[in-house]
């Protein structure tokens, strides 16, 4: 008998826990490999600024791997709910599938709260001068980058309504791994639960 993973995508190899059950039952809940950062042949490759997501094999650099990864659950149990905050941001990260939270979902959660969304006025006053003029240069270099270096001369003083999340993150954008550290997720949300975690980048 072939043997199945217990990462295999869809619905059929195990229950998917609502956020009450999870609660309740109180388990911990093991994070995929490729998230951990601990999959033996493909380490994640994807920027919070751009969204698209591929890898490789650390033995074997010199080729790009798709992930083909993407459907499995990205815990086990599997569940519908999952919150993700990161070291470096202000922003909490909620990703919902009824059907079991899967990679896929949780990069596209993440692209939208990065990628998408922008940073509001309050948020960027909220940083010290130093560093809006380095998340401003940020978001004006990666402007220049998609609409050619005119741009980059025409909005060195973009307002911040144009800046996006993932500028805030400056270079420390490239997902590294997810963890679950109770301590940290206490002190910023006041609670820690088990499919609560954060998302460790790097540059």
């Amino acid at each position: 008998m072939a043997e199945i993973s217990k990462w295999a995508a869809g619905t059929s190899y195990g229950p998917v826990l609502s956020q009450t059950d999870l609660y309740l039952l109180k388990t911990p809940l093991e994070i995929h490999p490729i998230f951990a950062g601990t999959a033996p042949d493909f380490t994640l490759a994807y920027s919070l600024a751009e969204g698209r997501a591929g890898g490789f094999n650390a033995h074997e650099r010199d080729r790009d791997l798709a992930l083909t990864a993407k459907d499995e659950p990205a815990t086990l149990p599997r569940v519908q709910k999952l919150i993700i905050i990161t070291r470096c941001s202000p922003w909490c990260t909620t990703v919902e599938n009824e059907r079991g939270v899967t990679l896929q979902d949780v990069l596209t959660g993440l692209w939208t709260d990065y990628g998408e969304a922008y940073v509001s006025e309050a948020e960027f006053q909220s940083l010290n001068p130093r560093l809006q003029e380095t998340v401003r240069r940020v978001a004006t270099s990666n402007i220049a980058a998609t609409q050619g270096w005119n741009a980059y001369h025409q909005m060195q003083m973009i307002p911040p309504n144009q800046i996006r999340r993932a500028d805030w993150l400056r270079d420390r954008r490239y997902f590294q791994n997810l963890v679950y550290d109770p301590n940290y997720i206490t002190s910023r949300l006041g609670f820690h639960a088990p499919n609560t975690f954060v998302l460790e980048l790097m540059a």
